[in-house]
């Protein structure tokens, strides 16, 4: 070959690459450099009912008036990026904690919006015995609906894979530029100091659970710690045993977890701008946060078994190893029942031997619930009526029949009336009754006129007394 031949041949095998790193550098920046923020983003929040998943929304909404819905709710949250000077809208699924609703998730979550959703779940301090059985639901109702999707095998394994990076991949924000910092760590650096994973597996009880999605563990309410030191007797330890048991359960689905506090706003803006972090890559400086109880931050890839270990130092009732439960104790709900008074209600013909022996004896009804009763005795309704004595008593002879409508005789023998009629026996015969019924009649007549009688006089002596007063 002649030598201008090698040389044009020579030239043009330099020129290639160059042209092919500018087209690279050109499409990179075309396809990179000046991308929007993506508008099919999405949350999907599962949790129990009133473990405060609405007010959680909302403050990352930024609204001050939740209003809670039912089934399947939708909201959005409003997402800028000051440095492109772009914004979007980030959609927002919340699921009704009834077990009940749980086939509405294939509307949020499907083989379509798989890629692109971060799920939160949420437990609440008011009711830290549940924690963990309800973290355990909501992550086994995540495995079996996804098992139940038709994915992209090389999808999901993708995914999979890439929660794997973040674990191996992570560093401490700050130390990003320090080769020397102490919690730095490289793909085979875990933190733990005896040594390194030369084969770079994953660390002890890390990601034994990966579904494939980013899973953000919020424990709302933490305010309410104050109250469980103070009313159940909670202590530090008991506190600490709660956390170890979360932070295991977020090590094996790669979760990062949040303590909030809607009511004094710890965390809050911190769990807006993680995930905004998480979804859109936006910069995120601030480190894991252990030291306040109720406040407490742990991103995901920063964990591990050997610093959830530090919280069994404190731990001197109780072992990292005991059941939840049996440490972090229901207590029992004491209601005041309200018993009402039972009254029992009096034998009638008890009550008109009572009467007749009170009215034989010759002294007038006896204050109190006698006299209670008598007025409210459906026999004289509507004819005897409290006030001053109407007459003075007298004494009556029980052997004699006073038939005259002059006296308290008329009202005994009303009431002999009403024993001999219950006393009365079957068998009798029609002649007796036929005779009886007039000397009936006239009796109750007498005593009708009796009642009518002193019902008037009663009136009588109410208006004197009225009269006399004026004057």
């Amino acid at each position: 070959m002649p030598p201008f031949e090698d040389t044009k041949e020579h030239l043009k095998s330099v020129e290639t690459p160059k042209k092919n790193i500018w087209s690279q550098i050109l499409s990179d920046v075309q396809n990179h450099g000046n991308q929007k923020l993506p508008s099919f983003k999405q949350i999907l929040v599962l949790g129990d009912n009133e473990s405060g998943k609405t007010t959680m929304v909302a403050k990352l909404q930024g609204v001050e008036d939740p209003k809670k819905g039912s089934g399947l709710e939708y909201a959005y949250i409003d997402v800028r990026d000051e440095y492109r000077d772009d914004h979007t809208r980030l959609s927002v699924w919340v699921l009704d904690g009834d077990p009940g609703h749980s086939n509405l998730l294939k509307f949020a979550l499907n083989k379509d919006t798989f890629a692109d959703t971060l799920v939160i779940l949420t437990v609440t301090m008011t009711a830290p015995w549940g924690i963990l059985e309800q973290l355990r639901h909501w992550a086994s109702v995540l495995a079996d609906h996804l098992d139940k999707l038709e994915l992209d095998v090389d999808l999901r394994q993708s995914k999979r894979q890439q929660l794997v990076k973040l674990w191996k991949d992570y560093i401490e924000p700050g130390d990003e530029l320090d080769p020397t910092s102490p919690m730095k760590r490289s793909s085979r650096n875990f933190g733990d100091e005896d040594g390194d994973n030369e084969d770079g597996q994953l660390p002890e009880a890390t990601l034994t659970n990966n579904l494939g999605l980013d899973i953000v563990v919020v424990v709302t309410k933490t305010d309410y710690m104050q109250t469980l030191e103070k009313e159940h007797d909670y202590r530090d330890e008991h506190l600490d045993f709660m956390q170890s048991w979360v932070r295991r359960f977020c090590l094996q689905y790669g979760a990062a977890l949040f303590y909030t506090s809607a009511k004094e706003d710890k965390n809050c803006d911190l769990l807006y701008k993680y995930l905004t972090h998480r979804i859109y890559g936006f910069p995120f400086r601030t480190p894991a946060l252990v030291v306040e109880k109720d406040a407490v931050f742990i991103p995901a890839g920063w964990d591990n078994m050997k610093k959830i270990s530090i919280l069994y130092e404190n731990m001197h009732s109780c072992k990292p190893e005991d059941y939840y439960r049996d440490i972090i104790v229901q207590p029992i709900a004491r209601k005041t029942i309200s018993r009402e008074t039972e009254l029992l209600a009096e034998d009638e013909q008890a009550f008109l031997v009572r009467m007749q022996q009170i009215l034989l004896a010759g002294g007038g009804p006896p204050s109190g619930r006698t006299s209670d009763s008598i007025r409210s005795s459906p026999l004289v309704k509507g004819t005897v009526r409290s006030g001053p004595s109407i007459l003075p008593p007298r004494k009556l002879d029980g052997s004699k029949v006073v038939s005259s409508p002059g006296g308290e005789g008329v009202l005994a023998n009303f009431f002999n009336s009403l024993l001999n009629k219950k006393s009365s026996t079957p068998g009798s015969s029609s002649k007796s009754g036929s005779e009886s019924l007039p000397d009936k009649a006239a009796m109750r007549s007498d005593a009708a006129a009796e009642l009518d009688r002193l019902s008037r006089g009663a009136k009588k002596s109410l208006g004197g007394d009225f009269n006399s007063s004026d004057c």
